[in-house]
């Protein structure tokens, strides 16, 4: 892992750096344009990270003052289950700083932040086509061989 590596919550003054790392993270899976991710929906998702009252959490990875990296999770109630689980929905980390263990940093602090919480599971999902995420995701979790179905309403 990079030394001096700091993983700790989101806080309000971040948003600087936070903005690019989302804004790079929406860019990857194809949310370029404004039509394609409202500025509302960026502005919600940031306020959610601050609202006591939303499962929803983030995290940066902060090294000499500079953000690197971010993920989002957020708890939910599962009918297999009486723990609540955890959903890991985004990860990123800026160019630069990939192949240095800041994502496996990230999750790593997730799965103990989730284990503390009670959660009996951590699951994410990643495009097919993510090969240089999924080589990290082989070694820190296992596929669960389930097939992802949507419809957009």
């Amino acid at each position: 892992m990079t030394p001096d590596l700091l993983i700790r919550p989101v806080q309000q003054s971040d948003f600087d750096q936070w903005k690019p790392l989302w804004d790079g993270y929406n860019a990857f899976y194809g949310r370029k344009d404004a039509a394609a991710l409202p500025d509302a929906i960026t502005r919600s998702t940031w306020s959610r990270f601050f609202d006591s009252y939303e499962p929803v959490h983030a995290l940066v990875a902060e090294q000499a003052g500079r953000i690197l990296g971010l993920v989002h999770y957020l708890y939910h109630r599962s009918t297999i289950s009486i723990a609540p689980t955890c959903y890991l929905q985004d990860l990123f980390t800026v160019e630069a700083a990939r192949g240095k263990g800041i994502g496996r940093a990230l999750i790593q602090e997730v799965y103990r932040i989730a284990a503390d919480a009670g959660c009996g599971r951590v699951y994410w999902l990643t495009h097919e086509t993510n090969a240089t995420a999924m080589k990290l995701y082989d070694k820190v979790a296992e596929k669960s061989g389930f097939v992802l179905y949507r419809k957009n309403l």
